[in-house]
């Protein structure tokens, strides 16, 4: 375990029932950080929703807010953070989840509608840049000190066909954390990147949707991935939300303080550098 006692954190795309975000979120806060927790609104859908997670994390005796913002309008970023400053008064820790969900953009490149690739971007991209940006305004001015965690992807380490702009997007999400990493690290604010392997999340029946051939049920091409995912992994299993969110938690403390710039590959193996 690891002792975030006193920290604040700030977590974007946190609504998803299974979803990657609200898996950090709640290990966060179990390692006893307080919480701002972040998505598109509080109509979720399917989804959980971000009042439940609130309610999740004040189980676990942490003190939570929702924060409802597009994460790729400055406006609205601004906006949450200042939220979060006035209800906490400073924010030690930020983890970038929010991503765009798989659709039109998966595609060979020669298909890929422009639209489609921008969309991917302004999302996985423009949202890291805006969110970074803020809170690290906010580090500096208290005085240094932080850590910011960027989600990006195996497939920001590796191309894949048919995810051109996705795996645009996370390579971008890599060297910028890197860029960061060299600016803030004088200050004492650490910055990492986390690139999981395929999760079983929301996400996953998205890209099911998206990538299941003519005349193949996406839920059957679901089960594909799936166990083709298991096949290649040297521990024989999936790459599950908590095993990010162990990895948030100690990138999170002070375990991880003589690290910075980062990459970790979180996919059982699969990928080995």
């Amino acid at each position: 375990m690891y002792d975030l006692s006193g920290k604040v954190a700030l977590v974007t795309g946190a609504a998803g029932a299974a979803g990657l975000g609200r898996a950090i979120a709640l290990r966060l806060a179990a390692e006893g950080a307080d919480l701002a927790v972040n998505d598109l609104s509080e109509d979720a859908g399917s989804r959980t929703g971000l009042p439940d997670v609130v309610k999740e994390i004040e189980a676990l005796g942490q003190a939570a807010i929702p924060v409802y913002a597009d994460v790729a309008d400055a406006r609205q970023v601004e906006d949450v953070v200042e939220r979060t400053l006035e209800r906490f008064g400073r924010i030690d820790i930020l983890v970038n989840n929010a991503g765009a969900p798989a659709g039109r953009d998966r595609v060979p490149v020669v298909e890929l509608q422009e639209e489609a690739f921008d969309f991917v971007q302004r999302v996985n991209v423009k949202g890291v840049f805006l969110c970074c940006r803020a809170v690290a305004r906010h580090m500096l001015q208290r005085g240094g000190g932080g850590t910011i965690i960027n989600i990006s992807s195996t497939s920001g380490k590796h191309g894949v066909p048919r995810f051109a702009a996705y795996c645009a997007s996370k390579f971008a999400v890599r060297g910028f954390s890197q860029s960061l990493a060299h600016e803030l690290g004088p200050e004492g604010i650490t910055v990492y990147a986390i690139c999981p392997g395929l999760i079983e999340s929301e996400r996953i029946d998205d890209m099911a949707a998206a990538l299941a051939p003519a005349g193949m049920a996406a839920a059957d091409y679901r089960e594909q991935m799936i166990a083709t995912e298991i096949r290649k992994s040297p521990l024989g299993r999936m790459t599950g939300q908590d095993e990010i969110a162990k990895v948030a938690a100690f990138l999170a403390s002070d375990q991880s303080d003589f690290m910075t710039g980062a990459s970790l590959i979180v996919d059982g193996g699969i990928h080995m550098e």
